[in-house]
């Protein structure tokens, strides 16, 4: 079984303002390894990157190395949501009124 734990906190270390604040969960299933990430709130957008593509990376990073020990591995950030990952925004209601 790959070193998870080792890979995510290699990768995401360097982006880290608060280093010591990484938190890492693993989890082991019958449908593959999970891993949570709990961080700082400062150093979230950093992780995450413009519209999800750093994390998306990361990603990528450790489904390869499951894949090739013939495992699924799925990452996820603790306190964020899919749209908070693509870098969407929350919708919000048309003013009324038009344009002033």
């Amino acid at each position: 079984m790959p070193n998870y734990e080792g890979l995510i906190r290699y990768l995401l270390t360097p982006m880290l303002s608060h280093p010591d604040e990484l938190r890492l969960h693993r989890e082991v299933l019958a449908g593959g390894v999970w891993l949570r990430v709990a961080l700082a709130e400062s150093d979230r957008g950093r992780v995450l990157g413009r519209g999800g593509r750093t994390l998306q990376a990361i990603r990528t990073v450790t489904q390869t190395a499951a894949q090739v020990a013939g495992q699924t591995c799925h990452l996820d950030i603790y306190g964020l949501n899919a749209t908070a990952e693509r870098g969407e925004r929350t919708p919000t209601r048309p003013r009324r009124g038009g344009n002033r």
